[in-house]
């Protein structure tokens, strides 16, 4: 199966239309972190998330961990779907799906040690997808994506295996590892902010190659 490529940290509508140029069904927007690269402002969430086309996914990067101010991001921002890469409450997943039907929710994991394993099948079946990334949420200041940092891919792999919904593989990818990235872990898509920038920008030729090999891993 090909495995979808998700580009994050999009800074502008010049970014959005290259991503997309290339092979990308899903774009990252990432709004106000406590740490960590790619930040917007919600207006340009907003003008980027109303261009992008039918069938490309755009995802509001969000780190509240509140019902009411994630729904109230997604009602300014526009976009399909949510990103969580901090944990919710219990409860809160319900809570958010029926205060936004027909938006999907994805909840990112931090894959730093064997609870990752048990934190995913709890959260599951709340979720449309997972996204296993390489943060640390136990920091005083919290890293919850952007940290360019590979994972131990064999317990990502391990969560895909013991999931029944799609799971994308963040952290450290670039076009030199993607393809490994694939073959090891066979997530449904693969997402990358920094393996496809030069100085801070959107990489052109970064991107057509991590696409490139992201496809070459199904051949």
């Amino acid at each position: 199966m090909l495995a979808r490529v998700k580009i994050c940290c999009i800074a502008s509508r010049a970014e959005a239309r290259t991503a997309i140029r290339f092979g990308a069904s899903a774009l990252g927007l990432v709004s106000e972190m406590p740490s960590g690269p790619g930040v917007i402002p919600e207006a340009a969430i907003r003008e980027i998330a109303e261009m992008v086309p039918p069938g490309v996914s755009s995802f509001l990067l969000t780190s509240r961990q509140e019902v009411f101010p994630i729904v109230e991001q997604q009602r300014r921002t526009g976009v399909n779907t949510i990103q969580l890469v901090d944990e919710l409450p219990r409860g809160a997943h319900q809570e958010l799906r029926a205060a936004l039907p027909g938006i999907r929710i994805v909840q990112v994991i931090h894959v730093q040690d064997e609870g990752a394993v048990e934190q995913a099948l709890a959260v599951a079946e709340l979720v449309d997808a997972l996204l296993l990334d390489s943060g640390n949420p136990n920091l005083a200041v919290k890293e919850l994506g952007g940290t360019g940092r590979t994972h131990d891919w064999s317990l990502s792999r391990r969560i895909r295996e013991a999931v029944s919904v799609p799971v994308f593989l963040a952290g450290g990818l670039t076009p030199a590892n993607v393809r490994e990235a694939i073959l090891r872990v066979s997530p449904f898509g693969v997402d990358v902010c920094s393996g496809v920038r030069t100085g801070g920008r959107l990489d052109p030729e970064k991107v057509e190659q991590f696409v490139r090999q992201a496809q070459r891993s199904a051949g």
